[in-house]
């Protein structure tokens, strides 16, 4: 079988993803400077088979490349990668380089060519109707002569698609024009697809995957994620660059296939950075809390919330409602420090309702990790353990009682001493790998040790109690995260210069707290709006405490069942006052109270 080059059909609607042949398949392989290729599988390839034709049109030597599909690395066997399934060929000898052009085929013995639509949904769900739908919008107005319309907000590429009215009906974002991505339009450029990228624990590439996985989770609509899915889409309008610095090489304008992620456009008045809190409904702050809270979200300030109007000033005053957009920094391969605008609103701090108890409670997170891995299968394990993870949290404190404030900042580091130090939910983490470490050691000694008679000295406690008994840290129950922290890297120091310390924090959040918050707020992937972000101004990089994808199935398993034991203390901590907890100043970054 040759190598299926993308061409551009502009006739015709998406691709139905029906196969007329039994046992083919169509996968779609993405280099490192984005290039992508559509190869026709059948039931006999294999993986080295790939890099063979692969070598061919992109002369890349097999000795010298990786073909992967998430976290599989395709080795040979090709029999888990399901039809329309985006891989990515990484060379694992070279120099990676950001300076490497987006290839184009040169072979001419390529003979069978890509006749599928101009867009393609590369998904089978049902859940994608609405999308689908919104793909053949975009596909009338292109067929209208409606061209796209480049975002110039941003830190990568997107474009507005129109419909045949010329109104935008969708925004899309290529995943190889993402920041530090090769092909990235806006000089942020200088790694390749699948190094870490704008959070080290969110690859350069994959957070398009992240933003369909957030619509997906959204189950009944209940945050109100616009219609989002994966496609391969066509257009001359998409950005290539040809060197170091990042430059544009678009002079004569080819049609470029690429893998992108493709969201409904949703009208609307403004963002939540131009308009006070007191007018969102409580319901619907505490629906995005919700969902921020499960997916984990790192980058939720107040421009990728846009505010939409629903019925003109009156009696009762102005009616909005939210809409939660740019989830591509959710779900991360490690806990680190999220971003929840919402903490610092009123709203926040009231209890739950009765119908968002009972939406908790039926929140499942094997169900929803489960779901994802047969949507996107690509999606790392990693995230997928963050993902039950943090839903388990929410469950669990919203059956202690806790509001969505109390939640998110249990998930949110502070700064004690110029240091950024774990949050109670990562101690939480950080003290079950410990009693999994500590009973493994014993075990492991147990075993290699000869069993000899104990001596009068000896202390045999912990060996002839109830194994069913989790030792706890005497320490831990009483300080998460606000008074001493027992993980923290700092030096013992003495008690009236940590009460001092202690004072001076109270009286003003520290300088690099309002540094990294003003960040978070103003670095986006494809917002809508522009003015909330700058291509000079980075994330300072965090700390990795805690780290989920090193632990086998086994060691994972035994690991949620031992934070699920520490949950209890910490709730009745948090709910009884605490030793040593205090309240944290909460200061709005872009609202007006």
């Amino acid at each position: 079988m040759a190598v299926a080059v993308i061409k551009n059909p502009i006739g015709g609607e998406y691709y139905r993803n029906d196969r007329k042949h039994t046992g083919s398949r169509r996968v779609f392989v993405q280099n490192e400077s984005g290039c992508v290729l559509g190869i026709e599988l059948d039931r006999n390839d294999n993986a080295h088979m790939v890099k063979r034709r692969l070598q061919i049109v992109l002369n890349v030597p097999i000795e010298e490349s990786c073909l992967s599909f998430g976290d599989l690395v395709l080795k040979n066997d090709l029999s888990a990668i399901r039809n329309d399934s985006p891989l990515l060929l990484t060379r694992n000898v070279m120099h990676r380089s950001s300076s490497t052009p987006c290839l184009s085929p040169s072979s001419r013995d390529v003979e069978n060519r890509d006749r599928s639509g101009l867009i393609e949904v590369l998904c089978k769900s049902g859940g994608f109707t609405r999308t689908k739908e919104v793909v053949n919008e975009v596909v009338m107005g292109l067929k209208s002569g409606f061209e796209p319309v480049r975002v110039n907000g941003g830190l990568g590429g997107a474009y507005y698609f129109r419909n045949s009215r010329g109104e935008s009906a969708a925004i899309v974002k290529p995943t190889d024009e993402e920041p530090f991505a090769p092909n990235n339009p806006k000089g942020f450029v200088g790694k390749a697809l699948g190094q870490p990228g704008l959070k080290r624990s969110v690859r350069v590439g994959e957070t398009g995957f992240r933003e369909v996985a957030a619509y997906l989770l959204d189950y009944d609509h209940f945050a109100n994620v616009p219609p989002t899915a994966l496609v391969k889409i066509t257009h001359s309008v998409f950005n290539v660059n040809d060197g170091v610095s990042g430059n544009n090489s678009n002079k004569n304008k080819k049609h470029v296939c690429k893998i992108a992620s493709l969201q409904q456009f949703v009208s609307h008045d403004f963002d939540a950075s131009d308009h006070g809190t007191s007018s969102y409904p409580v319901s619907v702050v505490h629906r995005i809390g919700i969902l921020d809270i499960r997916i984990f979200n790192t980058d939720r300030h107040a421009g990728n919330l846009l505010v939409r109007k629903v019925n003109d000033a009156g009696k009762f005053g102005q009616r909005v409602e939210l809409i939660p957009i740019d989830h591509g920094l959710c779900l991360p391969e490690s806990l680190e420090d999220p971003y929840f605008e919402w903490i610092h609103w009123p709203q926040a701090s009231i209890p739950f309702s009765e119908d968002e108890l009972d939406y908790i409670n039926k929140l499942d997170p094997y169900h929803d990790a489960e779901m994802l891995k047969n949507e996107l299968p690509m999606i790392r394990e990693a995230c997928l353990r963050v993902l039950t993870l943090c839903t388990i949290f929410l469950k669990e404190a919203a059956g202690y009682g806790l509001c969505l404030a109390e939640i998110g900042e249990m998930m949110t580091r502070e700064f004690r001493r110029g240091e950024e130090e774990p949050s109670e939910l990562e101690v939480l983490c950080l003290e079950a790998r410990r009693i999994i470490a500590e009973r493994k050691t014993k075990a492991e000694t147990l075993v290699l040790s000869p069993k000899t008679e104990p001596s009068e000295d000896s202390f045999q406690f912990e060996i002839d109690c109830d194994e069913t008994v989790d030792p706890v840290n005497p320490i831990l129950p009483f300080q998460f995260g606000f008074g001493r922290n027992p993980l923290s890297k700092l030096e013992e120091e003495d008690e009236t210069e940590e009460d001092k310390d202690e004072e001076e924090e109270e009286g003003s959040l520290p300088a690099s707290r309002n540094v990294q918050s003003a960040l978070k707020k103003n670095l986006s992937l494809g917002d809508t709006s522009a003015g909330h972000r700058s291509a000079t101004e980075q994330v300072p990089v965090s700390p990795s405490f805690v780290k989920v994808g090193d632990m086998s199935d086994d060691e994972w398993g035994v690991f949620l069942d031992k934070f699920q034991g520490l949950l209890h203390c910490a709730f009745m901590d948090r709910k009884l006052g605490g030793v040593g907890q205090r309240q944290r100043q909460r200061l709005g970054t872009s609202c007006q109270f």
